[in-house]
């Protein structure tokens, strides 16, 4: 395969996920009018899935640290795997789920005043994280499929440049998909 077949295949996918996740976000496309049981399990099988990653993330640098390449790509490759599971899972808990406002309590999908003034401020912190998770959870598709080709060709010099990028930035989407998780789960309403 050549670099050019690769980038335009990267594009392609970083395009689609990111036009599937809005589409389903902005609602363009209704939900059905049953949500299936399997749904609710979803936004916990989401948390568990990006936790894992996050772990598996700081496997992966403490055996790259310690030169155990092997040990190194196949952490990678699961948390990977791991990943493209949560990419699929939050797709349909998405199509499937009514949206969750962060404060209603009662689950109406109308924040009223009262509901407003009970969440207070940390509402803001709930939205500042969600969506610096949200935007580079965007910007970081692209750079992971990069890197795992670039690192699976064993390009490393070129690996190492794009991980200088797309390492923290996994990282902080994994731990912010926990917390978003943490800090909503209490307003679902099934």
């Amino acid at each position: 395969m050549t670099d050019k077949f690769i980038f335009r295949f990267v594009a392609a996918v970083s395009v689609f996920v990111f036009v599937v996740v809005l589409v389903l976000n902005r609602r363009l496309i209704p939900a059905p009018a049953q949500m299936p049981s399997f749904v609710i399990y979803l936004p916990k099988l989401n948390a568990l899935l990006n936790g894992a990653c996050s772990v598996l993330l700081l496997l992966s640098l403490y055996f790259i640290k310690q030169k155990k390449i092997t040990i190194h790509k196949r952490i990678n490759i699961l948390a990977f795997c791991l990943s493209s599971l949560f990419l699929v899972s939050y797709i349909l808990f998405h199509y499937f789920a009514p949206e969750t406002m962060y404060g209603d309590l009662n689950g109406d999908h109308v924040l009223s005043p009262s509901e407003i003034e009970a969440a207070g401020s940390i509402r803001y912190v709930y939205y500042v994280i969600l969506t610096s998770h949200i935007i580079l959870a965007a910007v970081v598709l692209p750079l992971i499929l990069l890197s795992f080709y670039r690192g699976l060709q064993m390009q490393v010099e070129k690996h190492k440049k794009l991980v200088r990028w797309s390492y923290p930035i996994w990282l902080y989407v994994t731990v912010t998909g926990v917390v978003v998780y943490l800090m909503i789960s209490p307003y679902y309403h099934f």
